[in-house]
């Protein structure tokens, strides 16, 4: 069912930022659990990761009030990232279908930066992310079932 959430980037604490959220809104986390990086398949042409930051948070999510999921993910600098209050956020959307997300991705992409190409994720989803050309983070998940 398609939803859209609000996913945030956090340099190497979300795992802390989660269970502060988690006090206050209660609940449980979503989907697996605490996603960590260290669970991410190791492929060829993927660098070494760093042993530090296996434990790190890869993916976490968490419902809040009337539906809306929070979703975060750390983002450490030793993986190219850089964390910078304003590109720490993304509105994620989860269209229904690989039609609707290309559409939706083309149109929100042309005239911005494609951050990641559309594609077939180790998670078993269509993924892919841009910036649109007001500077709005926006990250596309579609998990169609065939």
């Amino acid at each position: 069912m398609a939803r859209v959430s609000t996913y945030l980037n956090f340099s190497r604490n979300t795992e802390e930022a989660f269970n502060y959220y988690k006090s206050i809104f209660g609940g449980e986390f979503g989907g697996m659990g605490i996603s960590r990086f260290g669970d991410i398949p190791q492929q060829e042409d993927m660098p070494k990761m760093a042993e530090e930051d296996k434990n790190l948070v890869m993916h976490i999510e968490l419902e809040i009030l009337g539906g809306h999921v929070l979703m975060a993910s750390d983002a450490p600098e030793s993986m190219g990232h850089k964390v910078i209050i304003g590109n720490n956020f993304h509105i994620a959307i989860a269209p229904d279908t690989k039609a609707e997300t290309t559409k939706l991705f083309n149109a929100l992409s042309a005239g911005g930066i494609v951050t990641m190409e559309l594609q077939d994720m180790f998670w078993g989803a269509f993924y892919g992310s841009c910036t649109d050309k007001f500077g709005v983070n926006w990250m596309f998940n579609c998990e169609e079932k065939n």
